[in-house]
């Protein structure tokens, strides 16, 4: 596969608040459907933001980076295991390329400038990393890491880590679709919507209608 620098033309042409763009994206094939896994902090918010886009079908919270013996919440939460939470992000690249989801990520879904920690969620399984399923969409991350540390955007290095998705764990039923299902939850109203209302605002243009 090779990367290609032909953006899906909703991606060009929009001034979000000086966000560069992403230089990089993966060519659309006749493959069908693609997976993105991504770790933000805690899947509920991540979740939520990625729910929201035109041309994503399916945004599943789970884990990855670690054993299949540990892949609970229980044993995540403590912090011993080497999981992050993530969300594989089922998507239409026809719709919304892969490099407008790392747009997303970086600009709206968390921040990638703060080692192990997102906010008051401390712990290696709240950790800022892209876990790829290719060559090429390591590279379409890297070089939009690069572009990003270039321009300055954040005022502290991003420390978001590259790392091969080796298997994705689905998380426990209850936790799909949890922003959607509790809305009225602190947490959900505190953290994970003030996440949605900045993509609604800043990204219009991105937003299933």
């Amino acid at each position: 596969m090779n990367i290609t620098c032909d953006l899906p033309t909703a991606s060009r042409n929009h001034d979000h608040s000086g966000f560069p763009d992403p230089e990089l994206e993966l060519p659309v094939t006749d493959t069908g459907l693609q997976e993105a896994v991504f770790a933000a902090g805690c899947f509920w918010c991540v979740e939520a933001v990625f729910e929201r886009l035109d041309g994503v079908l399916d945004v599943i919270s789970g884990y990855a980076g670690g054993t299949a013996d540990t892949a609970n919440y229980e044993a995540v939460c403590t912090g011993c295991t080497n999981h992050a939470e993530v969300v594989k992000i089922v998507y239409d690249p026809a719709v919304i390329g892969y490099s407008r989801l790392l747009k997303v990520l970086f600009s709206v879904a968390h921040d990638p400038t703060t080692l192990d920690r997102q906010g008051n969620d401390r712990g290696r399984q709240y950790r800022s990393a892209i876990f790829y399923r290719s060559e090429e969409e390591r590279q379409v991350a890297a070089h939009y890491i690069a572009l990003l540390d270039a321009a300055k955007v954040f005022r502290s290095p991003i420390v978001t880590a590259l790392n091969p998705l080796d298997v994705f764990y689905p998380a426990e039923k209850y936790h799909q679709d949890y922003a959607i299902r509790n809305p009225g939850q602190p947490y959900i109203a505190g953290v994970a919507l003030p996440k949605v209302e900045k993509l609604e605002v800043k990204f219009a243009e991105y937003v299933r209608k």
